[in-house]
């Protein structure tokens, strides 16, 4: 019994330590962020995923089409890794459900994943099976996304695996 209790203590201080970011605080912030604003067109974008120590495991650029079919964002990303590698393709299918709160699919997703925005800030959240080497783990993403303002936007998400933060994606994001 005590050396449950003694685990069990030591996975909530550890779950205390992943990342955990109050969109609320966003709410009032300039510029505004409209996905649909922002990704309308073409964007390119500049990333990279770095490990639980900090080391940079993948180093990439995203050329990304975006475009509405009805009120559905739809955006079609293409990959290129200089560092690691990846997916090469993804489409987004983004939908807004009403107050701010969207729901987005894509072929690698599992499930639904569920955004909201928060003024200048916007939050998804969505698990995928991801293949390291020649293993693939479930995990869940929670992506946050800053408007800076003269088309640019920043992207952080934080990679997590039983709560734990197990990588970070930091990628820059510019319309042309």
């Amino acid at each position: 019994m005590y050396r449950i209790l003694v685990l069990g203590i030591l996975f909530f201080a550890l779950a205390g330590c992943s990342a955990s970011i109050d969109g609320s605080k966003y709410q009032q912030t300039t510029p505004p962020l409209s996905l649909e604003s922002f990704f309308v067109g073409d964007v390119k974008a500049w990333g990279i995923v770095q490990n639980r120590s900090g080391d940079v495991v993948q180093r990439f650029t995203v050329d990304i089409k975006g475009s509405m079919d009805g009120n559905t964002l739809v955006l079609d990303e293409s990959f290129n890794y200089e560092v690691g590698e990846g997916p090469m393709q993804r489409t987004w299918r983004i939908t807004p459900t009403g107050n701010g709160v969207y729901e987005g699919r894509a072929g690698d997703i599992l499930g639904v994943a569920k955004g909201t925005s928060y003024g200048n800030a916007f939050n998804f959240q969505y698990e995928m099976d991801l293949p390291v080497d020649d293993t693939t783990y479930q995990v869940a993403f929670d992506d946050w996304f800053w408007a800076m303002g003269d088309g640019t936007l920043m992207n952080r998400s934080y990679v997590k695996k039983f709560g734990l933060v197990m990588a970070e994606v930091t990628i820059f994001m510019q319309q042309q």
